[in-house]
């Protein structure tokens, strides 16, 4: 499931499961097809709609998308996101990186960095195994890999530190 804001208005979940699209928790009908590189047509509740994909942020959660050639901002937060706003975890808005910490306990399932590599916001350190699902858990700062210290197929603890950055 996703949370998406359009223009700071009210939050819409969205879902796409087996029985198709639900918007709020109601089944909606669409017609989505393909006309472009990040472009596509639209048909939802008899309206016609031409969708583009203007820009992404790094992490792919700030869209600046045009619909019908009307600029709209939109924020996209999956189940992850609403997992680490629960546990408090959401503002961790630092810049330079010293430790990468288990956000839940879990089961390291991939590594995917390794000692000696320069790491940017955003970029996918790590997938975690927690509560059946996969997370990918991402750098929120900068910095240089110095230890790998999760191995695959370890069990982690909260706050269990899983890379040591310089």
């Amino acid at each position: 499931m996703l949370k998406i804001k359009v223009n700071e208005h009210k939050e819409i979940e969205i879902d796409i499961n087996k029985n198709g699209l639900s918007l709020d928790g109601k089944i909606v009908e669409t017609d989505i097809v393909k006309i472009g590189v990040d472009k596509y047509h639209v048909l939802f509740n008899d309206g016609s709609f031409t969708i583009e994909l203007l820009e992404k942020s790094e992490t792919g959660k700030e869209l600046s998308i045009a619909i019908n050639g009307k600029r709209q901002t939109v924020s996209v937060k999956d189940d992850f996101d609403e997992l680490l706003h629960k546990l408090g975890m959401d503002n961790l808005n630092h810049k330079k990186m010293n430790e990468v910490k288990a956000p839940m306990p879990g089961l390291v399932l991939r590594v995917m960095v390794k000692e000696g590599d320069t790491i940017k916001t955003g970029d996918a350190l790590l997938v975690l195994e927690a509560m059946k699902m996969e997370n990918i858990i991402k750098a929120t700062g900068e910095g240089v890999v110095k230890k790998v210290v999760a191995q695959i197929k370890q069990a982690v603890e909260k706050n269990q530190v899983l890379i040591v950055m310089e």
